[in-house]
Parts: C-alpha cells; sequence; structure tokens
C-alpha cells in the first residue's frame, strides 16, 4: 500500500503479520501433534480473514461469545459454537435467524433454560447442539456438579429439537505461569473425568470435550478426555500471556502503536493511547500498569486518562523525543480490538494491509423509529 508506520495516525492497532503467521502456525501444529481438535475464539481478532486462516489451517469451526459475532463468522464457516448462555427471548430469535447452512451449537448449564431453547429450534426448524458447560474452578457459569450436569444432558435428550454434543468447560482461573500449572491441571484432569464418568455410565458419554483458555492451551493434551480446545488470545498475544510464559515476548503480534506527546515532566512522557485505546485492565500476572512498551518493556503504562497514557522511565534510560512512535503491549488484547473499527497489518515500518474488525459491537438487527415515522436499522 506504499504506506509507512510514519504517516499513520495514531493512536492504531498494529499487527506484525510475521508473528500472527507464526502464532497461528504454532497452534495448528500443536493440535495436530496431540490429536486434539481446535474451535479458535472469534472474541480476540472479531475478523472474518483471521478467521478464514484458522479454518485453512484445520479448524473444526469457531467458537463466539456474541450473535454478532456469529452472524459475522457464518459469511466464513458452517460450524458455530456459541459459547454464552441462550438465555433471552431476544438472543433466541436472533440465534434461529443464522443461515440455515449453518450447524448451530451452543453451551447451557441449567436445565430451565433449555425449554425455551428446544420451543425456538423448533420453529426455527433446525436442530440445536447442546454442549453442557461446566464448572471446574473458574465459578462463572456451568454446572457445578456431575449430577446437575447429568440433568441438564438429560433435558437436552428429552427436546426433539435439541442434540447433545458433549461437554464444556473454560479453565480461566488457571493463570500460573505455565511452570507452576501442573498441580491445578491434575486437579482439572480429576475433576473432569467425573462428569465424563457419570454421563457415560447414564448412556451419555459425550462426543466432544472441549476446553477453552489460551493460557492453559499449550497442556490441554494432559487432560484425559478432551478433544478440543478453545483459544482466543494465541493469534495475537498480549503481556499477560507473555507474562505467564505461555508466549514470548517476540510472539507478541499486535500492539496500540502511540506518539509521545509531551515530555515536560520530569522521569514521564505522555503518549496519545488512554483508556479508550488501551483500556483499563490490571495485569492479570505479577507486575503493574496497563501496558509496556514493545521496545522497551520495562517502561510501562504506569496511569491513564481517556487519551493520554504516562509512560514511566523511572527504571530505564531510554528517553523518547517528543513526536516519537512507541509500540504498546495491551495487557488484555481482546479488549483493544474491541475499541477500534480497524487493524493494520504491517512488516517493519512498512505498511502491507488492513482489515477491519467486523464483529465489534452488538449490531443489533432490531429497528427504531426515525424522526419522520419511518423505520431505519439501528
Amino acid at each position: 500500500m506504499g504506506t509507512y508506520l510514519e504517516q499513520l495516525e495514531t493512536p492504531v492497532p498494529i499487527v506484525d503479520l510475521d508473528r500472527l503467521t507464526t502464532n497461528l502456525d504454532r497452534m495448528a501444529a500443536y493440535v495436530t501433534l496431540h490429536g486434539l481438535q481446535v474451535r479458535p475464539h472469534v472474541k480476540t481478532h472479531k475478523s472474518p480473514r483471521i478467521a478464514a486462516e484458522q479454518l485453512r489451517l484445520g479448524a473444526v469451526g469457531l467458537t463466539c461469545a456474541t450473535l454478532h459475532e456469529a452472524e459475522v463468522m457464518s459469511e466464513v464457516c458452517d460450524d458455530l459454537l456459541i459459547a454464552y448462555p441462550p438465555v433471552g427471548a431476544a438472543r433466541l430469535e436472533r440465534l434461529m435467524r443464522l443461515p440455515d447452512h449453518v450447524r448451530v451449537r451452543v453451551a447451557a448449564d441449567d436445565p430451565a433454560s433449555l425449554d425455551a431453547l428446544g420451543v425456538a429450534a423448533k420453529l426455527g426448524r433446525r436442530i440445536v447442539d447442546v454442549l453442557v458447560e461446566v464448572d471446574l474452578g473458574m465459578h462463572r457459569v456451568g454446572a457445578t456438579s456431575p449430577a446437575k450436569a447429568l440433568a441438564v444432558a438429560q433435558q437436552v435428550e428429552r427436546a426433539s429439537a435439541l442434540r447433545f454434543a458433549g461437554l464444556q468447560f473454560y479453565p480461566g482461573h488457571i493463570r500460573a505461569h505455565v511452570d507452576e500449572q501442573a498441580p491445578l491441571l491434575r486437579q482439572l484432569s480429576q475433576d473432569l473425568a467425573q462428569y465424563i464418568e457419570v454421563l457415560t455410565d447414564a448412556g451419555l458419554a459425550p462426543p466432544t470435550v472441549s476446553g477453552g483458555s489460551t493460557p492453559a492451551a499449550w497442556r490441554m493434551h494432559e487432560i484425559a478426555g478432551v478433544t478440543e480446545v478453545r483459544p482466543g488470545t494465541y493469534v495475537y498475544n498480549d503481556r499477560t500471556t507473555a507474562q505467564i510464559g505461555a508466549c514470548d515476548w517476540e510472539d507478541c503480534a499486535l500492539t496500540v502503536l502511540a506518539t509521545v506527546i509531551s515530555t515536560t515532566v520530569k522521569g514521564q512522557v505522555v503518549i496519545d493511547a488512554g483508556t479508550k485505546a488501551l483500556g483499563r485492565e490490571p495485569l492479570r500476572a505479577e507486575g503493574e500498569g496497563y501496558g509496556a512498551v514493545l521496545e522497551h518493556p520495562d517502561v510501562v503504562v504506569s496511569r491513564m486518562s481517556e487519551e493520554h497514557g504516562i509512560l514511566d522511565l523511572s527504571k530505564s534510560s531510554w528517553r523518547p523525543r517528543l513526536g516519537e512512535q512507541v509500540r504498546i503491549v495491551p495487557n488484555h488484547v481482546c479488549i483493544v480490538v474491541h475499541q477500534f473499527d480497524e487493524i493494520i497489518g504491517v512488516r517493519g515500518h512498512v505498511v502491507e494491509t488492513r482489515w477491519p474488525v467486523a464483529a465489534r459491537g452488538r449490531a443489533s438487527n432490531q429497528t427504531l423509529e426515525s424522526p419522520a415515522g419511518r423505520p431505519r436499522a439501528v
């Protein structure tokens, strides 16, 4: 495209295309080596372009968190898991409006949610696959005992338009360094085995056992019974992923390109990337700040306002000049992607491509009344 980084207006998210390729290839090789399937979570990149590449590399389908993500990804994939409780009439109606060619899977953890899902599926004239979500330590959603999981599975079996597809869990509570995860993974494996055993003894052996989370993704082959993994962050990686050893610093493919806009206060500089570019999520690992400079990881974003970020220079001899561009590795890359409409793909300082964050937001299909009284799309 003939554009250089120096010509970009900041703040803007940029992706090192070589690092992105390496990250995608590494996960594809890992699951192939260990006989697993991968169903990547699109919440990180929200891009059909990257999703299509994941599918080309062998992904069996995609995982979505929102109905908008599912609608967008149906353009490139015919097997979608909405890994979110299917609760609420509006959500169910929208779910059933997904294209007929798409195999729809949902996660559920409560028999009470299945009656409405079953009716919606029947009215939508489609079969919906249901993965019973179980809680193995995250304490967010999921059946909390094998008996409760069995009750959900049995309820699914009784519904004519639903089909029991297996178990799903999210080990998001495992945030320790990868070298210290072994005890947590052993406990996870033992707990999961109880769920599989109870369902199998009841004649409902789970066809799929699906686990998620990038921090523990590289050790999912150690969990007996797991057939599928659902990592998301691995495509770009971030400061948290690097701090816990789930990737190297050089594997962080997405950074926020920012410009130094003030150097007047001693011991710090100000950049034009604040909360509206980086989010305000603290580091979910050892360390402080809201991001770090790619080339100088000892320099962190110590505090922010909406459009200002403060780089703390107290631990570095580096002194950036006014107008200099810096690349910030965010604490949580998924939050950053959601803040922008477009991603810039680069090699070195050359802009090679760009793509929209097509699944950003909710993009409701509802209509509102215009001032002239005519309906308009939201």
